[in-house]
């Protein structure tokens, strides 16, 4: 039977545990810790936990002025108001000076559900891939998220990890090594290339099965770290199947989409199709009717993967 884990849930949890190895581990969030999942740590290290109130671009200043001042600091709220009412500030106080601030942003993408357009981050992933020295990470279950955490934790310099807000099937198993800026093959294939993250590569693996009952064979690659982005690995994926799928819960302007096509224009052209949200502001509804809405599903990734394959070099 397949575990179904929060990511949210497991970022507190590693969070725990990065606080028992070193006491410059350092918290503060913005009035959200429960949702966050940062009142984990909270009520383990009470004296290195800070809630900076519905403040969150004071927020940042102060990750930033701790990390100053020595501290591996883990800032924390949805992602809508990370990347959007504080990307100035993380621009110029966490990323321009170099900040070892771990921003970590929860409730992205569309299966925030009801919460509606406000409040569902389909942008997040681009506004923060375009600031210089800051690396994003969407990890795609509880596992990849605690490694994900970690590695950010002894990474120098400014991560920005984005999180959902429902629970994922668990894909990967605890000993599943995580590096930053490395992806990894989750599926062998030989004619085509998906490219997933987050909840998305639990599609593209469904989509895979699909189009094996078809006679092709799909390759499926985890591309968690969009940036930076493992290029060695996209090219040879491109190398030797010849088309590729990206797959993202986000917009197809400026996410992985474009991140795995700038590699592909550069090194390796061949025939790419992007599945996300096409131009278009989220809206309220039930997280899975959403996904059916936007054509974030595994039915997309099929069809997307034969267009690509029509498109193919013989």
């Amino acid at each position: 039977m397949t575990r179904l884990l929060s990511t949210r849930e497991e970022y507190g949890h590693a969070l725990v545990r990065l606080g028992e190895r070193s006491r410059d581990i350092v918290v503060l969030d913005a009035d959200l810790s429960t949702s966050t999942c940062t009142e984990t740590f909270a009520k383990r290290f009470p004296d290195r936990f800070f809630n900076m109130g519905i403040s969150e671009q004071d927020l940042i200043g102060t990750a930033a002025g701790m990390a100053l001042a020595g501290k591996i600091a883990f800032a924390s709220s949805f992602a809508i108001f990370l990347s959007g009412r504080c990307w100035e500030q993380v621009r110029q106080s966490v990323a321009l000076p170099g900040c070892n601030v771990k921003l970590v942003g929860t409730h992205g993408g569309v299966t925030v559900g009801k919460d509606g357009a406000s409040h569902q981050a389909l942008e997040d992933i681009a506004v923060m891939r375009a600031i210089p020295a800051l690396a994003v990470i969407v990890p795609c279950d509880a596992v990849e998220t605690r490694k994900a955490v970690e590695a950010a934790a002894w990474y120098d310099g400014p991560v920005y990890i984005r999180l959902t807000r429902e629970k994922l099937p668990v894909i990967y198993p605890d000993e599943k090594p995580f590096r930053i800026g490395v992806g990894g093959v989750v599926r062998q294939g030989s004619d085509l290339t998906l490219c997933g993250i987050g909840l998305m590569l639990h599609e593209c693996l469904s989509a895979a099965t699909a189009l094996a009952q078809e006679g092709i064979s799909a390759r499926v690659i985890d591309l968690a770290t969009v940036k930076p982005i493992d290029e060695d690995l996209v090219s040879r994926c491109a190398a030797e199947t010849g088309a590729m799928v990206t797959a993202e819960e986000h917009s197809v302007i400026g996410g992985l989409g474009d991140a795995v096509g700038e590699v592909l224009l550069r090194r390796r052209p061949v025939p790419l199709e992007r599945i996300g949200v096409r131009d278009s502001f989220g809206r309220s509804g039930d997280p899975q009717d959403l996904l059916r809405y936007f054509d974030l599903t595994a039915e997309a990734i099929v069809a997307a993967a034969k267009r690509a394959l029509a498109r193919k070099q013989p």
